[in-house]
C-alpha cells in the first residue's frame, strides 16, 4: 500500500488502537449513498427567479453567523466553488468520493409534467464514462420562494395530470438502463421524497413496476423518504422507507440544553443538538419493514434562510465517525442480502443546508476520513459488529464528547438508558407537529405541552 495515499492516512491508527486484533480487521460491505444537488450550474429558470447567474454558491456565500461562535459562511477547499456544468468537475468528486468509501450517489431529478429543471449535470453524467454508481431520487415537491416545499409562492407546480406517470418514467428510463444505476436483487432502485403527496401513489408505483418489467427488470425497487407523514412503506405501495434526517430527529426533544447567544435580532429559527441526532438514530427499534438507514455530517440552513434555518450544534467529525460505525454494524446485523446493505448520506454537497462531506475550509477532509475508517471492523468483536454492542460504543463516544448531554453522564446503564429514551418522539408526535404545521399557534401551544411532558418525565 501506498503510505501517502488517502486510505493509509486515514487507517494508520488502528494498528495503534488494537494492536492485537490488527489482522482481524474485516471490510464492511455497506453501501454508502450519498444524496447529491445539481444546482452549482446557471439554469435560465434560477436566472429569472433569483438573479442573472445565481447558482447555489451564492445563497452560501453570503450567509451570515446568527450566534456566537456560528460558522458562516461555509468555504469550499479542494474542489472551490464549481460550476457543474463541467463534466469534469463532477469526474473529480466522484473520485473524491470513491477514494474515500463512498459507492454512489443519488441525484435528485426535478421532474415537474413534463418539465425538468437542472438537468445538465445528471446528462452530462451519462454520456460519459464515470466511474461511479448511481440512482435517481424524484424531488417532487413544489419548487417555490421559500425553499421548504410549501405551497406558497410556487414557481414550478407539480400537477400530477393524468399520463403523467408514463411520462416521468419515460424521462428516467435511459438512466435506469445504465450499467451504473444501482440496483436491488436485480430491481432499479428509485427513491421519491414527498411519496404522500402523489395522488394515489400505489397507483403510480405499479404504473412503474409494469414498465420497468417491460424494460426486462424484474420490477422497481420503489423507495420513499422517511417523512413526517409516513411511518410505513406499505402506506403508499412502496418497498422501502429510506431515512432522511434531520426529518423526525428535529422536534422540542432534540433541543440542546444551552442555547447560544443569539446575535440576529431577526433570529426565529431552531436550533437543535447533533448528539441528541445521533441518540434517537441508535434507539430507533429495527421495524418489521425494510428501512434503509440515514445519517448527516451536520446540518445548518442559514444559507437558505438566514433568519428562519434549523441550525445543528455539537456536531463534529468523530461524532459523525461514530454514528456511521454503529449504522455499519446495523445494516450487518439486519440486511443479509448484500444489495439491500444501503446506508444514504445526506449529502455529499448540500452546502446551502450545510451537510455536505466536501472539503471545507473549517474541517477539510476530516470527514471523509472518518467515512474511510468506518468502512473497517474487528471480525468477532461484538462491540463492533453486533447492534448492541455497536451502540454501547456510540453512547461511550458521546460520553467522552466536549458539551457531552447530561444524560450520559455517570449513572448506572439502565438508568442511562431510561434517560436517553426521552429524545425518541413518537410516531404520532411527529405526524401531529407535522400537520400543525400551518397553524403557527397550534404548533407552538403543542411543543409547550410536548416539552412541558418531558420535563415532567425527568429530563
Amino acid at each position: 500500500m501506498d503510505i501517502h495515499s488517502p486510505s493509509f492516512e486515514a487507517l494508520s491508527e488502528l494498528a495503534d488502537e488494537h494492536p492485537s486484533n490488527y489482522f482481524d480487521v474485516e471490510k464492511d460491505q455497506s453501501k454508502l449513498i450519498a444524496f447529491y444537488l445539481p444546482q452549482f450550474h446557471r439554469v435560465a429558470e434560477n436566472s429569472e427567479w433569483w438573479g442573472p447567474g445565481f447558482t447555489e454558491w451564492n445563497n452560501v456565500s453570503r450567509a451570515k453567523p446568527n450566534f456566537e461562535g456560528h460558522v458562516q459562511p461555509n468555504i469550499p477547499r479542494d474542489l472551490g466553488y464549481y460550476d457543474l456544468g463541467n463534466v469534469e468537475t463532477m469526474r473529480e468528486q466522484a473520485d473524491l468520493a470513491r477514494i474515500y468509501g463512498i459507492g454512489g450517489f443519488c441525484f435528485y431529478h426535478y421532474w415537474f409534467s413534463g418539465r425538468r429543471i437542472l438537468s445538465t449535470p445528471v446528462d452530462n453524467f451519462l454520456k460519459s464514462d464515470i466511474s461511479m454508481d448511481f440512482c435517481l431520487c424524484w424531488a417532487n415537491e413544489n419548487w417555490t420562494r421559500t425553499w421548504d416545499g410549501d405551497t406558497k409562492s410556487v414557481l414550478l407546480a407539480q400537477e400530477y395530470a393524468d399520463g403523467d406517470a408514463e411520462a416521468f418514467f419515460d424521462s428516467i428510463a435511459d438512466a435506469l438502463g445504465d450499467e451504473r444505476y444501482i440496483k436491488i436483487s436485480g430491481e432499479p432502485l428509485l427513491l421519491v421524497y414527498r411519496a404522500k403527496a402523489i395522488p394515489n401513489a400505489g397507483k403510480w408505483f405499479a404504473i412503474w413496476r409494469k414498465r420497468a418489467q417491460q424494460l426486462g427488470f424484474p420490477g422497481l425497487h420503489i423507495a420513499v423518504v422517511d417523512f413526517y407523514d409516513i411511518s410505513h412503506p406499505n402506506e403508499v405501495g412502496a418497498n422501502s422507507l429510506v431515512e432522511f434526517p434531520p426529518h423526525k430527529f428535529n422536534g422540542p426533544q432534540s433541543r440542546p440544553d444551552v442555547i447560544p447567544k443569539i446575535t440576529n435580532s431577526d433570529f426565529k429559527g431552531g436550533i437543535i443538538d447533533y448528539q441528541r441526532v445521533v441518540l434517537q438514530s441508535a434507539l430507533r427499534d429495527v421495524p418489521r419493514f425494510k428501512l434503509f438507514r440515514g445519517i448527516i455530517p451536520s446540518w445548518d440552513n442559514t444559507p437558505r434562510r438566514q433568519d428562519t434555518p434549523v441550525i445543528v450544534l455539537n456536531s463534529s467529525p468523530r461524532l459523525y465517525g461514530a454514528w456511521l460505525r454503529y449504522l455499519r454494524a446495523y445494516v450487518r446485523s439486519e440486511s443479509p442480502e448484500e444489495s439491500g446493505r444501503l446506508i444514504f448520506v445526506n449529502a455529499w454537497n448540500e452546502w446551502g443546508e450545510g451537510c455536505y462531506l466536501e472539503p471545507d475550509q473549517k474541517n477539510g477532509l476530516s470527514y471523509l476520513e472518518q467515512t474511510l475508517k468506518s468502512s473497517f471492523y474487528r471480525k468477532g468483536a461484538d462491540e463492533e459488529s453486533g447492534i448492541d454492542g455497536a451502540r454501547k460504543q456510540l453512547f461511550d463516544a458521546l460520553t467522552h464528547e466536549e458539551g457531552s448531554d447530561p444524560a450520559s453522564g455517570k449513572a448506572s446503564p439502565a438508568k442511562r438508558r431510561a434517560k436517553l429514551t426521552l429524545y425518541t418522539p413518537s410516531s404520532f408526535s411527529q405526524k401531529i407537529a407535522f400537520a400543525l404545521r400551518s397553524r403557527p399557534l397550534m404548533l407552538k401551544i403543542a411543543k409547550f405541552v410536548y416539552v412541558a411532558s418531558l420535563r415532567l418525565r425527568g429530563r
